[in-house]
């Protein structure tokens, strides 16, 4: 069972739920970077890099027997805001091709480096399948 909580009167979110509400087995997926299955870099472009990233969060969610209409939380770790907002169509595009139109509670966050140096997005999410 899963529920989007919006509260009455507030302006709907673009891209993600302000709140989502969930009972089942709950899927941690750690976060994933913009590499392939064999840990390499095909690109440093940060949309190329967030859409390797969603196709790797795809796969372990898919290991659970979960997709992206399971995803309840998502956090996302950037280098560069500006960026990321100046991308934000290109980004969109790239999120609904991987993730179709299911969009979790999100958080977003600004951050001085990630731990793999050509890492430019790193993106954990939580899911939940339902009982």
């Amino acid at each position: 069972m899963r529920m989007l909580l919006q509260p009455p009167g507030w302006t709907a979110p673009k891209g993600y739920a302000n709140g989502v509400a969930a009972r089942g087995t709950q899927v941690f997926v750690g976060g994933q970077i913009g590499w392939n299955a064999q840990q390499q870099f095909e690109s440093d472009d940060f949309i190329a890099q967030t859409a390797q990233a969603l196709r790797n969060i795809a796969a372990v969610l898919k290991e659970a027997g979960a997709g992206p209409e399971h995803m309840v939380r998502m956090t996302w770790y950037i280098l560069d805001r500006v960026e990321y907002n100046h991308r934000l169509r290109e980004l969109g595009v790239a999120y609904r091709e991987v993730m179709g139109r299911h969009f979790p509670a999100m958080t977003c966050v600004q951050v001085a480096a990630l731990m793999e140096a050509r890492a430019r997005v790193e993106i954990e999410v939580t899911a939940v399948l339902p009982d």
